[in-house]
């Protein structure tokens, strides 16, 4: 078996691995580029045979992972996918979203190939879905004789990484993983024996957390931004991506709240949001998670119920926001939103995961009180007077916690993938110190890997 990475870039963007085993191949994600546009944003699908794949498997329903599905649907029509039923249920929520988002850009920005899909695709490819029970084997189609098991990824409700076996022969794919307890979501439940190679997220790889870190202190700091912020009369911004970081603060306010640690403050949520939570809260008690059968929508009292007929969320003192995006792009709610609360010295923005260096929200999270910052190219900058702080509460894996779940399984080879060029070079750095008979591997773009 040998792989292909498909990404076109060593970086996180659009997720893709073709497996070869004979003559037959295997798929494991079809992401979108986040920071690309058009043709940029997809995977190297040139490269996947038209009328020989056997199957797709999505480890979860993130844009980065699951973003062109339906595009890589298109080329293999009759293709069974597999993923767990959380994943293709909000997966399709958030592939409907990304029709709209492509056909808004295709206006804005003149991009004639948007949208990539439409939303009657979305439903189409649907029934080509296949939902699998995590730690259940599946046999895939083909002549290889390969079956696959989803592991609990423990990075949003319905992720998994991937253990794919081949005879005496195995390959195990974290996709994005988490090995600590979030507030929702329980800790990774993966294999710790019995893989022979290892497809391992880096995103954390050039970060490193301080040694006194706990996920509890740093919520109860938010909870005393949130305090001074009411004390001061203003409100608290908290840019959140739509899936997986909306509902994990909106559960973590909700604990502080009930432990007194913040005010009864209202708090508002988007529109796409609000669609996922409900998503969330369907599968309350058929997920692995904490809190099982808590509604989100139903139990958390702060919540402000969203107003059909008002679009636009309006700005009053003493509130919570978390809109999305996380990173404050461009044409997001977030973003502008920010764009005049950004101006009041009384408010606070509280970021609570990754922003991507050229992002707004990486802006916005570097200025200087005082300092100008351009949130959209279209707008003038914005003055930066609110307080900005910063919290660790990732969904990723911290990369000692990785590095040790490499060092358990002890694998004969190691394959680097969805980071940064320096995260993944300060793993390849330690494992090989670490684990000198193993093979270490940085797949380049486009290139082919020998697995065995």
């Amino acid at each position: 078996m040998r792989l292909r990475n498909l990404t076109r870039r060593r970086e996180i963007g659009a997720n893709c691995y073709l497996l070869e085993s004979g003559n037959c191949r295997y798929v494991l994600d079809a992401g979108m580029h986040p920071k690309q546009v058009g043709m940029d944003a997809l995977p190297n699908y040139a490269a996947v045979p038209y009328d020989n794949v056997e199957a797709v498997l999505i480890t979860h329903a993130h844009h980065d992972h699951i973003g062109s599905l339906p595009a890589l649907q298109r080329k293999l029509p009759n293709t069974p996918v597999y993923m767990t039923e959380i994943t293709g249920e909000i997966g399709a929520a958030m592939l409907h979203n990304s029709v709209n988002v492509m056909s808004s850009q295709r206006l804005e920005l003149n991009i004639s190939e948007y949208p990539f899909f439409t939303h009657a695709e979305v439903d189409e490819v649907k029934r080509l879905w296949n939902y699998v029970n995590l730690r259940r084997k599946v046999e895939l189609p083909g002549d290889a004789d390969i079956d696959a098991t989803f592991f609990d990824a423990g990075h949003i409700l319905g992720s998994a990484g991937i253990l794919l076996r081949e005879g005496d022969k195995s390959l195990f794919y974290t996709g994005d993983v988490c090995f600590e307890p979030q507030t929702l979501s329980m800790a990774a439940d993966f294999p710790t024996e019995g893989v022979d190679v290892l497809v391992m997220e880096t995103t954390r790889g050039d970060q490193q957390r301080p040694a006194d870190y706990s996920r509890k202190a740093e919520k109860e700091r938010l909870g005393k931004l949130i305090c001074d912020t009411f004390d001061a009369t203003g409100s608290v911004l908290i840019p959140v991506f739509a899936l997986g970081k909306t509902q994990e603060v909106m559960l973590m306010l909700h604990e502080l709240h009930t432990h007194d640690l913040i005010p009864e403050m209202p708090l508002f949520i988007g529109g796409l949001s609000t669609k996922v939570t409900l998503l969330h809260d369907q599968y309350a008690e058929k997920s692995r998670r904490n809190y099982p059968g808590f509604s989100l929508l139903r139990d958390i009292n702060m919540l402000v119920a969203q107003r059909r007929k008002k679009r636009e969320i309006q700005y009053n003192t003493r509130c919570i926001y978390a809109l999305s995006s996380g990173m404050m792009s461009e044409n997001t709610v977030s973003n502008q939103f920010a764009q005049t609360f950004l101006e009041n010295p009384r408010n606070s923005v509280a970021f609570v995961g990754y922003t991507d260096p050229d992002s707004p929200g990486a802006r916005v999270r570097k200025a200087k009180p005082g300092e100008k910052v351009q949130l959209d190219k279209h707008r003038l900058p914005v003055e930066v007077n609110s307080r900005i702080e910063s919290f660790d509460l990732s969904a990723h894996a911290t990369r000692e916690s990785l590095l040790n779940y490499a060092i358990t399984l002890r694998p004969k080879k190691i394959l680097l993938v969805h980071g940064d060029e320096s995260a993944q070079l300060w793993f390849e750095a330690k494992l090989k110190e670490a684990l000198p008979q193993t093979e270490i591997v940085r797949p380049d773009p486009e290139g082919w890997v020998e697995l065995w």
